[in-house]
């Protein structure tokens, strides 16, 4: 068993593999090759240890590592090894998807949610239409991406990523027979955090359903780190207790909805899934 928590996300042809000290990303080339990238992690310190702070810490750190890995990824995947994005161009893609995701999850159920008001008064009720808007738009663009090829593909990725750490975590042999057998779900999925988002939206936009239109707009922008802390914190305990049986129950939903964004890899994507993994606890070790 692994006393870590390994996790990551997946890539054009690749998978990258956050461990304890570093980030490693496997990518297969087009000449069939692995590639792999490593990033040595800052270690954690002060108030990024803290409860809540630590999730908006880590949160931050998770969409850089991505969006480096995911460049990288598409770089190796063109052939285009030498091309190399500045730090600057990831912050502010980072900063641009941070903007259009707040936009489209957060602030348009709000404005749809507002065409019902003439029939729906309660604040309560109100604030509950546009978390269920907010949950149809979250499926719809899964839904939507999920028709492009080259995602579907990022899509098995994904499903090689949750089946290799499945097998780390059962304390199955890191090899491709031996993790083949193993779920694609997984319990710290991204895609159960936006299901657990959606639900943690209702209970902290609820009290601020009584305010003008405007404030409640203003309301959306600034609780989105109060709601992504939240649901850091609630991912981590239940990442903690997986093993008990309610625990899994409350997560039936969410392990149910990545059967969209997790789709069965073939034996060439557990290899990449694997060397990501493998490299990783290399670090970790030294």
């Amino acid at each position: 068993m692994s006393a870590f928590h390994y996790g990551g996300q997946a890539l054009l042809e690749g998978v990258m593999i956050r461990g304890r000290q570093a980030m490693v990303a496997a990518v297969r080339a087009p000449s069939g090759e692995i590639v792999l990238h490593e990033e040595h992690l800052p270690a954690g310190r002060g108030w990024g240890r803290w409860p809540f702070l630590r999730g908006l810490r880590s949160l931050w750190e998770t969409l850089q590592l991505g969006m480096r890995a995911l460049t990288f990824s598409a770089d190796v995947a063109t052939g285009q090894f030498e091309k190399k994005a500045g730090p600057g161009w990831i912050t502010g893609t980072v900063i641009l998807a941070l903007l259009f995701g707040i936009g489209l999850f957060f602030v348009v159920p709000l404005l749809l949610a507002r065409l019902a008001e003439r029939v729906i008064n309660a604040p309560w009720q109100r604030t509950l239409l546009e978390g269920f808007i907010r949950l149809a738009i979250i499926l719809l663009y899964i839904v939507l991406v999920a028709q492009l090829r080259d995602i579907h593909r990022v899509f098995a990725y994904h499903g090689a990523e949750h089946k290799a750490v499945n097998a780390l975590e059962s304390g199955a042999a890191l090899e491709v027979e031996q993790v083949r057998g193993y779920s694609t779900a997984h319990t710290r999925c991204g895609t159960a955090f936006l299901l657990l988002v959606v639900v943690i939206c209702v209970l902290v936009f609820a009290p601020f359903g009584v305010l003008p239109f405007g404030w409640r707009i203003v309301s959306r922008v600034l609780l989105v780190p109060v709601v992504a802390a939240i649901s850091y914190e609630l991912m981590r305990l239940g990442a903690n207790h997986a093993g008990r049986p309610w625990v899994r129950t409350l997560l039936s939903p969410a392990l149910f909805l990545q059967r969209l964004t997790a789709r069965p890899p073939d034996d060439a994507m557990l290899e990449v899934a694997l060397a990501a993994l493998r490299r990783a606890r290399e670090l970790d070790t030294t």
